[in-house]
């Protein structure tokens, strides 16, 4: 074979592998390219998707590569290309355009919630595709919000001129409860201790308001952290999530949760240490605040609140710029986790800005006074999580997030707020019952957020079957911009003493407040209040000693409160203590002259996971300045502080008529253990066992009508209380030990209501 030959047998044989049909495939030239079908879109437009032109030799792969070209567009429903002499003729459907989009069926998620997931629009080109992947993403959303069993079909309505209505049809199904919740590999705590400390529960009929046993990815994955968490604080500091496993039931309707666990050992705390390389720093000055100790179980978040008040402790001493950094050793052997305090100098970074976003009807300064840091201060972690738990307990937002982000140079940094506002106003009706005042109806209303300035405004009142009262407050918390917090307050109240004293009341007055913080846990108030009271309907038998105060009489009182308070919650503490002193002085103008002192103080301590002793204790007395103390300014004792007697059921009682009088001064002391009762968590229910004791004494003049020994009173007891959404709420049953014979007792006590 000659070499040119084989050059062309070659060249021939390299076509064939380009393009293997090409030459059997060519058979003629294509003279017109014709399209037919299309309205919205330009014949030109489909044209130049085509990889054919005019003049070019009919190849079918060409043919087949356009045929998916124009497909891919999604502006057709359908292609088909053809040849038909010397011409080739594209004939398209073009995918309708959607005119309108609805939704049927859906009851539990709102029209808006579903359009913002959904990708078509109106005057977008429908595609089924497009259609499908939205069916999807609505499905999606109904299961995060635990409905399996939804189904969503979407319905196509022809429109004219080639338009549609698209139209998802929704059946939203039962809810997918979680039917049980079960752990593999715990040893320590059983599945119903562990059971509470998660956020999804098993469906129960009382969880129909709350939705948490209702089958939820994304709260399981919360659940994992919360075990995490809680084991950490156990002392199990090598715990983990094996597994979670979520399996539905065969009819689809319920699911079964199985976490698989390892516990691994429990570490008792060994060698706790600080140390430090900071210049004039010694670690006696700091060691008080280190309240962890070798022999406690490991507590990891008892760890985190030494380091945040070892860092506030250091800063107090004046050193800004603080790292604390805990060094935690294991000895899986000997079950000990050692700890190490290292406080070294922080880099040195000052906040240059502070950026509030997101309040629309808040006022910047509302925000900006809680934090404890300002602008060209030195950064500060501690402060800044302060100053965010801060904002947060105004109770203006629905979320606060703080961000720490660099600023315009190496050594400063720009603090960024965002908040998201909430209603802060609020109207209540309720009703309800107390052993004290009987059958009770209420009506308020608050603001606390007024006009976006963070004043607090209130109105409510108060009808009863032996007491009504009705109430004005204005507080305005940073007055004169400091942060002292000043109000007023005006007041009415009636009130039904004839079983108890044989008379009735009428309080008329107003006050006016300031209170403000001395330190983080000690806060001072005082407060001026002008009272008139009127003592009336005093029965033909009553006591002679309180006919005599029948008649008005005008107050005018000064009072002074010392606060110290290191409780972990004001409701519902289970640990740390508080110390009051309250003071009133009358006489600063009225008709009633006298000091009055009351000291009280309560110590709150964790025995067990739930289980808190509570030991409270009241002392005061009452001292006539140039005058015998009047009945309506006396102590009186029992009902709430000392159960197992009546209101007003001990003290000082005129021997003929049995009417309580009150007394000059007055102690009680109270024990109580608080526990759970077995019930869910979610009830907020716990019993508790009690013993209160205490006694009222001393009325000016002496007689011999009076009846009064001020001898030691004593009482044991039980009940359960609920922290209801409306406040603490309690049935107590106590049985008198210690008691005098003319003392009026009362075995059974309950406090609760309603609001709607």
């Amino acid at each position: 074979m000659s070499r040119f030959a084989a050059v062309a047998v070659l060249l021939l044989w390299g076509v064939g592998m380009w393009e293997p049909s090409a030459l059997a495939q060519s058979s003629g030239v294509i003279r017109d390219i014709v399209v037919e079908g299309a309205q919205r879109v330009e014949p030109e437009t489909i044209r130049s998707y085509l990889l054919l032109r005019e003049g070019d030799i009919y190849n079918q792969v060409r043919v087949d590569r356009s045929l998916k070209k124009l497909f891919g567009t999604g502006l057709f429903a359908d292609v088909t290309l053809e040849r038909q002499g010397s011409q080739l003729v594209v004939r398209v459907v073009e995918n309708p355009v959607i005119n309108r989009i609805a939704f049927e069926g859906n009851r539990r998620i709102e029209d808006a919630d579903l359009e913002k997931e959904v990708t078509l629009r109106p005057r977008v080109i429908y595609t089924r595709t497009k259609v499908q992947n939205d069916v999807q993403r609505l499905l999606g959303l109904y299961r995060a919000r635990g409905r399996f069993a939804a189904t969503v079909d979407p319905k196509v309505i022809q429109l004219e001129q080639n338009r549609v209505d698209l139209v998802f049809e929704i059946n939203e199904g039962k809810a997918t409860d979680v039917e049980r919740i079960r752990f593999v590999g715990n040893r320590e705590f059983s599945d119903s201790r562990l059971r509470e400390e998660i956020r999804t529960k098993e469906t129960r009929w009382w969880r129909f308001l709350t939705g948490e046993d209702t089958y939820d990815p994304d709260r399981l994955s919360f659940d994992r952290e919360l075990l995490r968490r809680f084991y950490l604080n156990e002392g199990f500091a090598d715990f983990q999530v094996l597994s979670l496993v979520a399996e539905m039931t065969p009819d689809r309707e319920d699911f079964f949760i199985t976490f698989t666990i390892d516990e691994g050992p429990r570490y008792e705390l060994g060698e706790v240490t600080l140390s430090t390389n900071i210049k004039g720093l010694n670690v006696e000055d700091v060691a008080d605040v280190v309240e962890i100790e070798q022999g406690d179980w490991y507590e990891a978040d008892k760890v985190e609140k030494t380091v945040t008040d070892l860092t506030n402790e250091v800063g107090e001493l004046g050193i800004a710029f603080i790292d604390v950094r805990p060094s935690i050793k294991r000895n899986r052997e000997k079950k000990t986790i050692d700890i190490a305090f290292a406080l070294n100098e922080g880099p040195r970074v000052f906040v240059e800005r502070i950026d509030v976003s997101g309040n629309v009807r808040t006022e910047d300064k509302v925000i900006r006074r809680e934090f404890r840091l300002v602008e060209g201060d030195p950064f500060n972690q501690s402060r800044l999580r302060r100053s965010r738990q801060r904002v947060q307990d105004l109770d203006y937002f629905e979320k606060v997030e703080v961000e720490q982000v660099p600023g315009s140079a190496p050594d400063k940094t720009v603090v960024e707020v965002d908040v998201q506002e909430k209603s802060t106003g609020s109207l209540s009706l309720g009703a309800g019952f107390s052993t004290t005042n009987g059958a009770l109806a209420e009506v308020g209303i608050q603001e606390s957020n007024l006009l976006g300035k963070g004043q607090k405004l209130s109105l409510s009142t108060t009808i009863a079957q032996r007491q009504s009262k009705i109430d004005l407050s204005f507080t305005e918390p940073y007055f004169l911009d400091r942060e002292v917090a000043a109000g007023f307050d005006l007041f009415h109240s009636s009130t039904d003493l004839q079983d108890t004293q044989s008379h009735n009341t009428s309080l008329t007055g107003g006050a006016l407040r300031v209170g403000y913080p001395i330190t983080e846990r000690l806060s001072q108030s005082w407060r001026q209040t002008v009272k008139q009271t009127e003592v009336t309907n005093v029965q033909s038998g009553a006591s002679t000693f309180i006919k005599s105060q029948e008649g008005t009489t005008l107050l005018s009182e000064l009072s002074h409160g010392l606060l110290y308070d290191r409780r972990d919650s004001k409701l519902s503490p289970t640990d740390g203590y508080f110390v009051r002193l309250a003071n009133d002085l009358g006489g600063l103008g009225g008709d009633r002259h006298y000091l009055r002192n009351t000291l009280s103080a309560a110590k709150y301590i964790p025995i067990d996971d739930q289980v808190t002793l509570s030991v409270s204790g009241l002392v005061g007395h009452i001292y006539g300045i140039g005058e015998d103390v009047v009945l309506i300014d006396r102590f009186h004792g029992g009902g709430d502080d000392l159960r197992g007697f009546a209101t007003a059921g001990i003290g000082p009682r005129d021997s003929s008529t049995k009417d309580a009088l009150g007394g000059e001064w007055k102690y009680t002391a109270s024990t109580q253990l608080s526990f759970p009762l077995g019930l869910p968590n979610e009830f907020g229910i716990k019993g508790r066992v009690f013993s209160d004791a205490g006694s009222v004494g001393a009325v000016s003049p002496k007689s011999s009508l009076i009846q009064d020994t001020g001898s030691l009173r004593l009482s044991v007891g039980f009940g359960v209380g609920w922290e209801s959404p409306v406040g603490p709420i309690g049935v107590d049953f106590g049985f008198p030990i210690l008691k005098e014979k003319f003392d009026q007792t009362e075995s059974f006590r309950i406090n609760f209501g309603t609001r709607f």
